[in-house]
């Protein structure tokens, strides 16, 4: 907040005063107040005051504590004015004290230095024009020096306090709002990490629905008991990738949910089940695990190599039909976990699935966040192979 604008925004008046507004005033005036009857007790010893002098200086220091209650909406104006009344009406030096405090917590440096300027050379002036019976000129003005100096030190540190709290509020709002920011960036990438999942499991499930179904096309004599064994495959695998879009979806219906569902999470020992589910879709595929605790390993690192799997599987079906598979999953905390992926050219068989082409490519960012990385492409005698490293992260 600039100076120009800290300004405009003290000097419009307040609506409403609050309790603590009153309390304050309040106090205010009566610390002046006793600040005058102290000034009026000592001009009393005064032989050559008269009454009528004394009677007119209580008048006027009780009005200069009644003009108080202006303090905080002309307090420039106000301190100028008991400046100098103080200097005729020694009465008024405790509201002129006040005052001056008011223009320290209110007003910029440059004001505060002005009005204390005009209250130091005030002090002596008032010194010599109205001298105190029982203090010396000089012990009378170092006197007031340090009242004026010790009011407006004191008004100084009250706003420098105040914009400090004001500063820490503006700053917790700020946070709270980068918080907010942050949180809502957090559950669009977890929303995003669940679109991923679900195009890993939903592919997966839907090729082997394409690849039954395409079976049951190009074989309309096959056996009663083999399309039987196909129709029990595809209704299975329906019946999965619904659940499965059922869960996603309910996850993503879910503001701020970061987990991906009610069941659990795929991870390394879930890799021959999956293995299994694709044989029995009619894929030969060879598994060579060589992590000898695979439940040892991190559930993150486990699943990305689990969908890594998947994916490579699942393409291995739509591109090369008939082809053997082979994977090897091999790794230790210390090295890591190391996965190849390969297959030979397909044999033509099976109907031919058609595939956006973007599932490994989301494998691999999603390898590369997790620390790892992940190559992918055809090999020399026209199969493919997918290679992959990820660290073995607790």
């Amino acid at each position: 907040m600039d100076v120009k604008t800290e300004e405009t925004a003290e000097v419009r008046p307040r609506k409403s005063r609050s309790v603590r507004d009153w309390a304050v005033d309040i106090l205010c005036i009566a610390l002046a107040a006793v600040i005058g009857i102290l000034a009026a007790e000592a001009l009393r010893k005064d032989p050559d005051a008269s009454r009528a002098l004394l009677f007119s200086d209580q008048i006027v220091g009780a009005l200069a504590c009644v003009a108080l209650w202006m303090r905080r909406r002309w307090p420039v104006p106000l301190a100028v004015t008991l400046l100098v009344v103080s200097i005729v009406v020694p009465t008024a030096a405790g509201a002129m004290l006040v005052a001056v405090f008011t223009v320290a917590v209110h007003r910029p440096f440059r004001t505060v230095a002005t009005v204390g300027g005009l209250a130091l050379i005030s002090e002596p002036l008032q010194a010599a024009i109205r001298p105190d019976p029982t203090l010396r000129f000089p012990a009378a003005t170092a006197t007031g020096v340090l009242l004026v100096l010790t009011v407006i030190g004191w008004g100084m540190f009250v706003r420098s306090r105040r914009q400090l709290v004001l500063s820490l509020r503006e700053r917790a709002r700020r946070a709270e709002a980068e918080a907010q920011l942050r949180a809502e960036r957090a559950q669009r990438l977890a929303r995003e990490r669940i679109a991923r999942e679900m195009h890993d499991v939903l592919a997966h499930r839907l090729s082997l629905l394409c690849v039954h179904a395409g079976a049951l096309e190009f074989r309309p004599d096959a056996p009663p008991a083999e399309v039987a064994r196909a129709a029990g495959v595809i209704r299975d695998s329906a019946h999965q990738a619904l659940e499965d879009l059922r869960e996603v979806i309910g996850v993503l219906r879910a503001p701020g949910a970061e987990g991906g569902g009610d069941r659990p999470q795929p991870t390394l020992a879930a890799l021959e089940e999956l293995v299994e589910e694709s044989r029995q879709a009619g894929t030969e595929v060879k598994l060579d695990q060589r992590v000898t605790d695979a439940p040892s390993v991190p559930e993150a690192t486990g699943r990305t190599v689990y969908r890594i799997v998947q994916e490579a599987l699942t393409n291995a079906r739509k591109h090369a039909g008939g082809a053997a598979v082979s994977v090897i999953v091999e790794g230790s905390p210390e090295a890591g976990l190391t996965l190849g992926i390969s297959n030979p050219p397909g044999d033509g068989s099976g109907a031919a699935v058609p595939g956006s082409g973007q599932g490994l490519i989301g494998l691999a960012e999603r390898a590369a966040l997790a620390g790892g990385r992940l190559s992918h492409g055809p090999t020399p005698d026209g199969g493919f192979r997918v290679d992959g490293w990820l660290p073995w992260r607790p």
